[in-house]
């Protein structure tokens, strides 16, 4: 039988620190060869498009895909969990909250390694759910003091303050402009819809550390050209995908006179065989497009967690062909 799984069964079984460990581990995963990971593919049509992307974790012995639809009105996800010894679908899983957090839990892991050990404040630009995952994730590996933020929409900027403050326990203070909140933070999250530049190099303080997350298409970008050219370290989570997808490197690289050569993926860096930061004033960056790798081992763990739990509606979705 297969499990179909809401949004809700997912908020109760994929809280941050289990998604902080099992991301984690999907890394060392990814750097031992563990894996197959598939870049995203989009289809676009009129008014609508379909996004699609799937990998293997060969000693969970599960593959799966994350599969999307965006139209003007709505955004819909779901993974599709099988089991590669027998085929069968495990699981149909809602997975717009799943992104966020295994999101936000990539960015943890990023802060983990390549943040100052000292990192206690965080700048973050964009009010929206992926942010609030972002901070959550960040504030899971950093022993964090006060967080300042900046949106466009005020009235966003401070429903995120008030909500992030009472999740936390830290103050959230909301930033009259991009500039103060970037200032403000030892790790700057920038997590936007936006196709240009949010976060500029100048200023960034010796040792910032820097999440982008916001923009996965060549077109997009959060990050200027003084940010590329201060970083000591980039860290990407999959090159193939970031070579298509991330219009802050694909832009941005090329301009700041960098290569793609000095581009690390973070598994690397998680796995020690690449460094995190040469010094405490160097500025790191993590640009994240998102990798399937991480829905399918999310998905793997949400699903033993419905077992256990007994949560998820159970359905027949084959039968096979009579004999």
């Amino acid at each position: 039988m297969t499990l179909f799984l809401t949004e809700a069964d997912v908020l109760e079984l994929f809280p941050m620190k289990q998604a902080l460990k099992h991301v984690e581990a999907s890394f060392i995963a990814q750097h031992s060869g563990a894996t197959v990971n598939q870049s995203r593919q989009r289809l676009f049509q009129p008014g609508f498009s379909l996004h699609y992307m799937a990998a293997a974790l060969a000693d969970e012995r599960l593959a799966g895909m994350k599969i999307y639809t965006i139209t003007s009105g709505a955004a819909r996800f779901l993974v599709l969990l099988f089991d590669t010894r027998t085929g069968e679908m495990l699981a149909i899983i809602e997975a717009d909250h799943l992104g966020r957090i295994r999101t936000g839990a990539a960015s943890g892991v990023a802060t983990r390694y390549m943040a100052r050990p000292d990192a206690s404040t965080v700048g973050v630009i964009g009010a929206g759910r992926q942010a609030r995952t972002q901070l959550e994730a960040v504030a899971g590996v950093r022993q964090i003091h006060a967080a300042r933020v900046f949106a466009r929409d005020g009235t966003h900027r401070v429903e995120f303050c008030k909500d992030m403050t009472t999740r936390l326990g830290i103050p959230v203070e909301p930033a009259a402009i991009a500039e103060e909140a970037t200032r403000f933070g030892d790790i700057v999250i920038a997590a936007t819809t936006s196709a240009e530049p949010v976060v500029k190099g100048e200023w960034l303080r010796p040792g910032t550390h820097v999440n982008a997350i916001g923009a996965n298409m060549a077109s997009r970008r959060e990050m200027d050209d003084a940010v590329l050219r201060r970083a000591a370290i980039i860290a990407v989570d999959s090159i193939d995908q970031a070579r298509e997808e991330a219009g802050d490197l694909v832009q941005g690289l090329a301009a700041a006179s960098r290569s793609w050569d000095e581009v690390v993926e973070l598994k690397d860096v998680v796995a020690g065989s690449k460094p995190s930061r040469n010094s405490g004033d160097a500025v790191t960056v993590f640009k994240s497009c998102g990798i399937a790798i991480w829905d399918v081992t999310a998905a793997g763990f949400i699903y033993r967690e419905a077992l256990e739990k007994k949560r998820g509606k159970p359905f027949a979705i084959w039968q096979g062909l009579p004999r």
